[in-house]
């Protein structure tokens, strides 16, 4: 009765079979039982720590989910909530550690539900995050053929190598790395252009995208920066302030972590635009400064030095697999920001 009233608990024990060995490769020795229990147990070594601080975070995919779903393509988005997740704990300079995941949906279904998980597991393999754990729930009448993607991660650091950016100061140099396209932010508006307004279609292709499909440029996966953050940690350079640019770009982020007595002036010339933003923003005419407000615009997180450790930085980043760039300066001022 329960499967003729919508839920298939067979069919989802039958899924979740065929990704348990990715899931079981992510597995840490600190993680003491296997995924399956009520609760997921991970033991700190903490002969690793003096003082060490935990640090979670917890987010969504958003809207990025109905491209996803218009494109019947599921693999890239369990790397989107991983990677947003990591870049999340990883500007506090915290190691990700262990990730749980959350599914909504109206009715189970393959293969979106072998893709999305597997796509978490092999994004949580290459930051050595273990899966902890996770919960799948089907629900009929709830989101009818929709769903809904949450993770939530635990990182670790070291107390005195917390980064928060009260250290930053006038004649701090804002280092950008670049982002790929809108990672998971923005997907309401761009759609609203897109597809709306412009009546395109996932398939369709522009000359403006390099050869990309409307659909291919919106479902590129969320960049992890966690390898240059962790590259610049481990040289101990003064890396005083980080900031993921995610929903609200760069003015309303890099705020969170500015002291009150400072200002960010970015250059909007040093910034490479990818060509999804271009054509959003022409399309829908929108102005220069929501455009930086709604998306990354090309940055998907900043970094703060000061001059000294700007060139080693700079060279740390690229090492690891990265094109970064000088795009801004703090001065004096309240903790605002500048895009010009």
């Amino acid at each position: 009765m329960y499967k003729q009233a919508g839920v298939d608990i067979d069919l989802a024990h039958k899924l979740l079979g065929k990704v348990k060995k990715k899931m079981a490769a992510t597995r840490r020795p600190e993680m003491l039982v296997p995924i399956g229990g009520f609760g997921g147990l991970f033991q700190i070594d903490l002969s690793r720590y003096k003082k060490p601080v935990l640090v979670s975070s917890i987010d969504g995919v958003g809207t990025k989910l109905m491209v996803a779903a218009m494109m019947e393509k599921y693999d890239s988005i369990g790397h989107d909530i991983v990677n947003h997740c990591v870049n999340d704990i990883a500007v506090q300079g915290a190691e990700p550690l262990y990730f749980l995941d959350y599914i909504g949906i109206g009715k189970l279904r393959s293969p979106l539900y072998e893709h999305v998980l597997s796509g978490i597991a092999d994004a949580c393999k290459k930051v050595n995050c273990s899966v902890l754990g996770g919960e799948t729930a089907e629900m009929p009448g709830m989101y009818g053929e929709d769903f809904d993607l949450v993770g939530v991660i635990t990182g670790v650091v070291e107390k005195d190598r917390l980064i928060n950016g009260t250290k930053i100061k006038p004649g701090h140099i804002a280092i950008g790395l670049p982002s790929n396209g809108l990672h998971t932010n923005g997907y309401s508006l761009a759609r609203s252009i897109l597809f709306e307004k412009c009546d395109y279609g996932v398939d369709t292709e522009l000359r403006e995208l390099n050869g990309d499909t409307i659909g291919e440029a919106l479902l590129k996966p969320h960049t992890c920066y966690w390898a240059a953050i962790k590259a610049v940690m481990e040289e101990k350079l003064p890396l005083h302030g980080i900031a993921h640019i995610t929903g609200g770009g760069l003015y309303d982020n890099v705020p969170r972590i500015l002291p009150p007595d400072v200002d960010v002036i970015f250059d909007k010339k040093t910034i490479s635009v990818p060509p999804i933003f271009s054509l959003i923003v022409d399309e829908g005419q929108i102005e220069d400064v929501e455009a930086y407000r709604v998306f990354n615009m090309g940055v998907g997180m900043v970094l703060f030095v000061p001059p000294k450790a700007v060139n080693k930085t700079l060279a740390l980043c690229k090492h690891a697999g990265f094109s970064p760039f000088v795009c801004g300066e703090v001065v004096k001022g309240k903790s605002r920001v500048e895009v010009k």
